[in-house]
């Protein structure tokens, strides 16, 4: 299942931002989260791809979505110019970013590198 975050459930799901300058984040298993807006054409493709890897690597990775009209200052903290945006988070290390939209293989080629699942 693919969950939508709004700035209160990004605080305690993934990280607090107001209250630690150092990046640390919350979660128990790795994640990804997709930064879209209902607009955007490539975000559309994103979705159902997003949806598959979500029941694939259940309990192995969480799938997070923000929409960026929504959650305007989220995309701000992370400095979001150009959707979508994917934000790879694995349970220990700094987050990495991607952008534009990625075929599935990408997706799994890079869950298995940045996170080491399989």
């Amino acid at each position: 299942m693919v969950e939508h975050l709004t700035v209160q459930s990004f605080k305690d799901k993934v990280f607090d931002y107001e209250n630690n300058k150092e990046w640390s984040y919350v979660g128990n298993q790795p994640a990804i989260i997709d930064f879209y807006a209902d607009w955007c054409g490539p975000c559309k493709m994103v979705a159902p791809i997003i949806e598959e890897l979500a029941k694939e690597y259940e309990g192995k990775v969480t799938f997070y979505k923000i929409n960026t009209e929504q959650e305007q200052e989220l995309s701000a903290v992370f400095g979001i110019r150009s959707i979508p945006s994917l934000l790879f988070i694995p349970t220990s290390g700094q987050p990495q970013m991607a952008q534009g939209a990625l075929p599935k293989n990408s997706f799994k080629d890079a869950i298995k590198d940045v996170f080491g699942v399989q």
